[in-house]
């Protein structure tokens, strides 16, 4: 890069505001590969397209093959992360969850999550690394395109802020989430098409055609706190307040009220790594950190008075993005920016046909879906929600992992966590 591009790059970076420069040379990576996302070709993708880009850059780089599901998540929660100029990721969305959540599982977590993350597509979904592209301005392209195209993207090593979601659940379970949170339609597909892994991105066409063939309704609460709410703001006390220091003991004030999580525990029950979906896991019990929710109430407690309550109760889908996409050929929400501090929340209600849920789907690989002028369709743009199933089983998925089914409720937090992503 040139005195000229470099005058001009950092004129754009300026006038982002969100995005800086990184400069720094040489760079150190971590990189962390799962060899069995997607078809199970990611190992032989970063040898074959990223691995010369990378000298070619002069990055430095240890490449660490995970063996196991959470293997990347006990890692970076144990590791020097001061070794590293940033941690990249090549696989699907579900390694960079383990990731994510590593990093807040950590005491110095406030330091942790500013690490810089990468993101290099090897899996099915790629949610993440085509909302890169995307926000990058580019073209959309797909499979090893896509992968090239985010290689370059990490050479240059541009870093934007980047949202996180604070997920509550009924077991309390605190979970923190980059990409998604998923009812009905949408998390069935995701969990039950696992089964055809082996075609790649396409499996998420094969199980939504398999969904559609047998369409169910949903039953369910859902409640949120719009954007525009001037409740939504917080005070500078709740916005500086860790997670830890603000819970209080008891059960009827805490976040997760089924137990009081000051000096509890959680447990993950994320399936991202080398294991089956469809098998929860049980690790090792994990303490609590993270910035303050301060826009909840207890899920044993009604939510805010100021919360917009959805009088329908019968859903076919229920997807909060934080993210434009919602898998490589999924522009779920375009107007979705990966720093806007936004919840963008489309629910489909029930009655929608066969045909016309098709046709929307089939509208999102390139994001008109929310032009169709269909009546079931909804699309509010919130700070937080809850949602309240009521039938006794069902699948929910945070960031297309499998969590425990029950009530829920999430929070975004705004640039939390820092991403090479221009």
């Amino acid at each position: 890069m040139d005195a000229t591009q470099l005058k001009s790059t950092r004129h754009i970076c300026s006038c982002l505001g969100a995005i800086q420069l990184e400069v720094k040379r040489p760079l150190k990576f971590l990189i962390l590969l799962n060899p069995h996302s997607g078809k199970g070709h990611a190992h032989a993708l970063f040898k074959g397209n990223v691995q010369r880009m990378l000298q070619d850059a002069g990055i430095q780089h240890t490449l660490i093959i995970t063996e196991r599901q959470n293997h990347a998540r006990e890692l970076v929660r144990e590791a020097d992360l001061s070794k590293w100029d940033a941690l990249v990721i090549m696989s699907g969305d579900g390694l960079l969850f383990e990731v994510v959540n590593g990093l807040m599982e950590r005491e110095d977590w406030e330091e942790a999550i500013q690490t810089p993350l990468g993101v290099l597509p090897g899996g099915s979904g790629n949610a993440l690394a085509a909302s890169i592209h995307h926000f990058s301005g580019l073209q959309a392209v797909s499979s090893e395109e896509l992968l090239i195209s985010c290689g370059f993207i990490l050479c240059k090593g541009l870093v934007s802020q980047l949202d996180l979601t604070s997920v509550c659940l009924a077991s309390s379970q605190r979970l923190f989430s980059f990409l998604s949170l998923a009812w009905g339609f949408v998390s069935d597909v995701d969990i039950e098409s696992e089964k055809y892994r082996h075609v790649g991105a396409a499996r998420f066409t094969v199980g939504t055609l398999v969904r559609l063939a047998s369409l169910r309704v949903y039953r369910g609460k859902l409640a949120y706190l719009p954007t525009e709410n001037p409740m939504s703001q917080p005070s500078l006390v709740d916005s500086t307040a860790t997670f830890r220091q603000r819970l209080p003991q008891s059960n009827s004030d805490s976040c997760c009220p089924s137990n009081g999580l000051l000096g509890h525990t959680l447990q993950n029950s994320s399936n991202s790594n080398n294991t089956p979906k469809s098998k929860q896991s049980n690790p090792s019990p994990l303490s609590v950190f993270g910035p303050t929710d301060f826009l909840l109430n207890p899920l044993n407690q009604p939510v805010p008075g100021h919360w917009t309550v959805v009088q329908d109760e019968d859903f076919v889908l229920v997807v909060a993005m934080y993210q434009s996409h919602l898998a490589e050929d999924m522009l779920a929400a375009p107007a979705s920016r990966l720093d806007d501090g936004i919840i963008h929340l489309i629910y489909v209600k029930a009655g929608i046909s066969r045909r016309s849920l098709l046709h929307l789907f089939l509208a999102m690989e390139k994001g008109g879906h929310l032009n169709t002028n269909c009546p079931h369709v909804v699309y509010v743009k919130v700070k937080a929600l809850r949602l309240e199933p009521y039938s006794p089983k069902g699948i929910i998925t945070v960031d297309g992992e499998l969590v425990d089914y029950g009530p829920v409720q999430a929070q975004i937090h705004g640039s939390l966590a820092r991403l090479i992503a221009w």
